[in-house]
């Protein structure tokens, strides 16, 4: 802008012709009619062209980086407590055991108390991993099955007959009566909810007692909310495996050899 205006002599312009030159470098600028004016006066002024610094009002920090840390070496040493909770162990260390460095922290509230959690000093300090918690699936009672002597507590288990050369292979479903070893064995090609129902019922409907249990391992294919309704239709009781209890369900997964074979 200086170099434009030395060169096109703005001073000596007529009318038109600054209004032409205020144009031309508002359009090479980007700026607007009033900021271009504004620095055409600064130069008029007898002062170079020069973009003045942003200066931002900023409060002057009332918590440094130490008191971050000492905040962060709280927080590690009692396993990032709620804000509240926090809040009273910094007031303890600075007004009962006299920690000089609680002095500030006593004062912080527990606004600013997450606030500094959220700073970059904080999360170069400590980084803290939540795992994942794990989805409680509200279906079927996770116990194993009680039939004292009667007939009628299946044990359902489902295997793959393989794949051969790349054609998928079939889904054997093996369900055995846990007292009378009775066993009724059905296939399917898919494992999806319009495929494997009709098996299902068909194999229910094939023993002849009246069915009491339904116990299976934690598969999706057997713990769904269709299975649970038809189950429930028939006043069946669906229970399934326990985890590290291998057992559970140890009756239908021994026979799988033989219904694979």
């Amino acid at each position: 802008m200086n170099r434009t205006l030395r060169q096109q002599d703005y001073g000596g312009l007529k009318r038109s012709g600054k209004g032409l030159v205020r144009r031309y470098i508002a359009k090479m600028t980007g700026l607007s009619r009033a900021q271009s004016a504004r620095l055409i006066g600064r130069y008029q002024g007898g002062g170079a062209v020069t973009p003045r610094v942003y200066q931002r009002h900023r409060f002057a920090n009332r918590y440094t980086r130490a008191d971050i840390e000492v905040l962060a070496a709280v927080d590690e040493a009692h396993e990032t407590l709620s804000g509240p909770a926090t809040q009273k162990i910094l007031q303890r260390a600075w007004h009962e055991f006299h920690d000089a460095q609680c002095e500030r922290l006593a004062r912080l509230s527990v606004a600013q108390l997450y606030r500094l959690r959220k700073s970059g000093s904080y999360r170069h300090r400590r980084v803290a991993y939540q795992p994942t918690r794990p989805t409680q699936v509200a279906i079927g009672e996770r116990r194993k099955p009680d039939p004292q002597g009667r007939p009628g507590y299946l044990r359902v288990d489902m295997v793959h007959q393989g794949d051969l050369d790349g054609v998928k292979g079939l889904y054997h479903i093996n369900a055995v009566d846990e007292v009378t070893q009775w066993q009724v064995v059905g296939a399917t090609a898919q494992i999806s909810e319009a495929w494997l129902m009709p098996v299902l019922e068909a194999m229910l409907a094939q023993f002849p007692f009246h069915i009491r249990g339904f116990h299976s391992d934690n598969g999706s294919e057997f713990i769904n909310h269709t299975v649970a309704q038809m189950l429930n239709k028939l006043l069946v009781e669906q229970t399934k495996s326990r985890p590290r209890h291998s057992n559970d369900n140890g009756l239908a997964e021994t026979k799988n050899g033989w219904v694979k074979g």
